[in-house]
C-alpha cells in the first residue's frame, strides 16, 4: 500500500472507556508528532492526544473525541494465564487492518534480552507481527490479560527489515 508522507510508526491499541481513552505501547507513539487513530468499521481518522506515556512499562494512554459512545474492553488479571491456556491477539499486522490470531500461553513471567525493569511477559505462540504492538491479548473469557509488545524475530537482524513471527 502506498502512503503519502512519512510513516514513522505503526501499531494498534484498544479502547478502555466509552469516551475515547485508548491504551497502546509507548514505542508505537514515542517518536510520533501526530498520532492518528482509526476505529474498526469507521472511516474517520481521529487525532489522538497523548495523555501519558511510560518508557519503563512501554505503555501509553491516548484520548480521542468521538461523536458517539464507544464500546470498550474488559480487563482480566494478567497473573491468571497459565501455560497451555488459549489466548487471542488482535492487531493491525503489516497494516492490513484488524487481524485476530490465536495461540496458547507458552510461558509466563518471561524476561527478554534488553528488556526493562518490569519485564514479566506472557509468551504466546499466537502470531504477533509488525503492527501488532499495542493491541490487546485476550483470554477465552474475552478479557484483556496483556498487550502485544514484542516478538523474537531473527529475520530483522539479517535483513534489516521489520522481521517476522516465528511463534515467540
Amino acid at each position: 500500500f502506498k502512503r503519502e508522507g512519512p510513516l514513522t510508526s505503526l501499531g494498534s491499541g484498544f479502547i478502555i472507556s466509552s469516551d475515547g481513552y485508548i491504551v497502546t505501547n509507548n514505542h508505537v507513539v514515542e517518536k510520533g508528532g501526530r498520532v492518528v487513530a482509526r476505529l474498526l468499521n469507521d472511516k474517520t481518522e481521529y487525532e489522538a492526544k497523548v495523555i501519558g506515556k511510560d518508557i519503563k512499562t512501554d505503555l501509553a494512554l491516548l484520548k480521542i473525541d468521538p461523536s458517539r459512545e464507544l464500546k470498550y474492553v474488559y480487563f482480566g488479571d494478567s497473573d491468571d494465564p497459565s501455560v497451555g491456556d488459549w489466548v487471542m491477539a488482535i492487531g493491525n499486522q503489516f497494516q492490513l487492518g484488524q487481524t485476530v490470531t490465536a495461540g496458547i500461553v507458552s510461558a509466563t513471567s518471561r524476561k527478554v534480552p534488553q528488556g526493562g525493569p518490569y519485564d514479566n511477559f506472557i509468551q504466546t505462540d499466537a502470531s504477533i507481527n509488525p503492527g501488532s504492538s499495542g493491541g490487546p491479548l485476550f483470554n477465552v473469557k474475552g478479557q484483556v490479560v496483556g498487550i502485544n509488545t514484542a516478538i523474537f524475530s531473527p529475520g530483522k537482524a539479517q535483513s534489516g527489515g521489520a522481521g517476522f513471527n516465528i511463534g515467540i
